[in-house]
């Protein structure tokens, strides 16, 4: 039997989303990150799920031969953090010194996560963003 994600490509409208954010701080942060994601990845906005913002889907194929469709980066505006979703670690954990520029940020999987976007060098973050999209883009073409 074949597994299925939980997070689907949804129809929600990303707009209605980050208007929805009762934090202000949260709002406007979400819309600068929606603004960086759509420069980079040159891709329109979709909602996944409930609450996580997507951009430039790619299909999957898992070791188990299960395969679904995954967003190639994007961010989600939780309760607690602005979760970025820029994938692999292991790559960026090769990078220490562009990692240290970052400044504050929590990782956790394949997540980065910020409390604010003042706490962050967005310099950097668009730095990383290009890197990983550059990958995806070998690993993935269209």
């Amino acid at each position: 039997m074949a597994y299925t994600l939980k997070t689907q490509l949804s129809d929600d409208s990303v707009e209605v989303l980050i208007e929805s954010i009762e934090d202000s701080q949260k709002k406007e942060d979400s819309k600068v990150l929606l603004e960086i994601f759509t420069r980079l990845s040159w891709e329109p906005a979709k909602m996944w799920w409930k609450n996580i913002v997507g951009f430039w889907n790619y299909h999957y194929i898992y070791a188990s031969w299960n395969s679904w469709d995954w967003m190639r980066t994007g961010f989600s505006p939780r309760k607690t953090w602005l979760s970025l979703y820029i994938m692999p670690w292991y790559q960026f954990w090769n990078m220490p010194e562009l990692m240290s520029k970052l400044w504050k940020y929590k990782h956790w999987k394949s997540c980065l996560n910020i409390k604010i976007l003042s706490d962050i060098d967005l310099k950097v973050l668009e730095e990383i963003i290009t890197l990983w999209l550059k990958d995806m883009a070998k690993r993935y073409p269209e």
